[in-house]
């Protein structure tokens, strides 16, 4: 599949992810101050970061899938790590608002009515959020879009928070306990911040040029030793930016090799390393082995027999 494809595919689930979380946003905000609701208004709140994060996603989507230039000349992929961070920002944010006000509830009383409206909305928006998220994990999985990741967690937070608060409803409907409306909107909040320190993690590495996981590395080892032209390398370096894997590396070839040959010979590694991983944004560079420092000749002389 093209990268043009893997954009487009991109962009329509982020779009999707728009558009149901303005619906969500506008039921959530309508019931929650309808009912009183603090568990209900936690899970607006929620949906309104959502909803930014959406947004962000869908921007920075657009924007990774555009080509390199002279101002972005490596290309605009860490967009969807940007995204990804500040994503992670919005949900500890929301979550501390929303754990701060439930604890304001708890400690002076609030009444809470209409509890059915709620009831239901809570009903679907766990289940149109199931079914998002599932689409949108779908999509992330196949284009790698650590965007797309981010925003298909907080959807299926969503589910189980919406759960939560759905259970915590129908326990204050037959008990009377309003107490129980701010322990689960505090339940909530915690579970935000969960998410929001596992979605920070997996975009702020890329950010940092962290290298690729270590079986990738293995694996272009093993993809080198596949050519017996290849005499060893060295100076690998790996990084993530958004759906790309960004690697270079200096190949150790014979010294009696021609230019093309040499040239053919790496174009045949970067092909075999393209293969087996997906975006892949290589550089090598050709160096004679005599000119390699006794170190990297003893270390890579017996490199196909390990």
């Amino acid at each position: 599949m093209s990268q043009a494809e893997l954009a487009a595919q991109k962009s329509g689930a982020a779009r999707l992810s728009v558009v149901w979380n303005v619906l969500l946003v506008s039921l959530k905000v309508g019931v929650a101050f309808f009912t009183g609701s603090v568990s209900v208004l936690s899970e607006a709140v929620h949906s309104v970061t959502d909803l930014l994060a959406a947004g962000l996603a869908f921007y920075a989507v657009r924007a990774a899938g555009r080509p390199a230039d002279e101002v972005y000349p490596y290309g605009r992929g860490k967009w969807e790590n940007v995204s990804g961070t500040v994503e992670a920002l919005l949900i500890f944010g929301a979550s501390v608002a929303i754990i701060w006000e439930a604890i304001q509830r708890a400690l002076y009383g609030a009444e809470v009515q209409q509890l059915s409206w709620a009831i239901a909305v809570m009903f679907l928006a766990s289940t149109g959020n199931w079914w998002v998220s599932r689409h949108l994990f779908r999509v992330a999985a196949r284009t790698e879009s650590v965007a797309l990741e981010a925003d298909a967690h907080n959807l299926r937070v969503d589910v189980y928070s919406s759960l939560g608060v759905l259970a915590g409803l129908a326990l204050i409907q037959a008990t009377g306990y309003v107490v129980l409306d701010s322990v689960v909107a505090i339940g909530v909040g915690l579970l935000n911040i969960k998410v929001a320190w596992d979605v920070s993690r997996g975009a702020i590495g890329p950010l940092l040029d962290i290298a690729l996981p270590e079986e990738e590395v293995q694996l272009v080892d093993q993809l080198l030793r596949q050519d017996p032209r290849i005499l060893g390398y060295h100076k690998l370096r790996t990084r993530r930016a958004g759906p790309y894997r960004e690697i270079d590396l200096h190949l150790f070839v014979a010294d009696d090799l021609a230019v093309g040959e040499a040239h053919e010979l790496a174009e045949d590694a970067e092909d075999r390393i393209r293969e087996a991983l997906s975006g892949v944004r290589i550089i090598t560079h050709v160096e004679p082995w005599s000119e390699q420092t006794p170190q990297d000749r003893a270390r890579f002389l017996h490199w196909r027999e390990t």
